[in-house]
């Protein structure tokens, strides 16, 4: 069975360069678990905007979810070396650009979640929170913040 970055591959994805937006870093670790920065949906066309519910649509939303998943994952790559030393996705938290009355905040980290279970199987399996907020940064759609389980500095690398 191949890596990640050829399951990438295989459904066409790329990691973008990541980009900070503030005096901050992408990821950092402590012990066997590294905290990814909140990532948002930058995509080819640019950043994906708007307030799901008005404007934006759920599967519009979801699509922006795995853009931020992609975009932690570059982080991840960074700090790690090989994204295959992820030995599992421990939480992931979701902020969503809701319209007022919007309530499918759930539904959209979907995205995001079932992207890093077919990139990692069971250890893509995670504990999860999402949360409608009425503003983000630079108006994105979704946010979301990652941590995850990867050996210590200077630990076993997982096959």
């Amino acid at each position: 069975m191949g890596g990640v970055a050829d399951r990438l591959r295989e459904m066409g994805l790329e990691l973008p360069a990541r980009r900070s937006a503030g005096q901050y870093l992408g990821a950092v670790r402590s012990g066997d678990l590294v905290f990814v920065s909140g990532a948002g949906p930058g995509g080819p066309s640019g950043m994906i905007t708007g307030k799901v519910g008005a404007g934006l649509d759920v599967p519009a939303a979801q699509a922006a979810a795995r853009l931020c998943v992609l975009s932690g994952l570059s982080a991840l790559q960074e700090e790690l070396g090989s994204l295959d030393t992820i030995a599992r996705v421990v939480k992931l938290l979701g902020f969503v650009n809701s319209a007022p009355g919007f309530s499918q905040q759930h539904v959209v980290m979907d995205g995001a979640s079932s992207l890093l279970v077919s990139l990692f199987g069971e250890r893509g399996r995670h504990a999860r929170s999402s949360v409608g907020v009425a503003e983000l940064p630079f108006n994105i759609a979704v946010e979301v913040e990652m941590i995850v389980q990867a050996p210590a500095a200077g630990g076993p690398a997982r096959p």
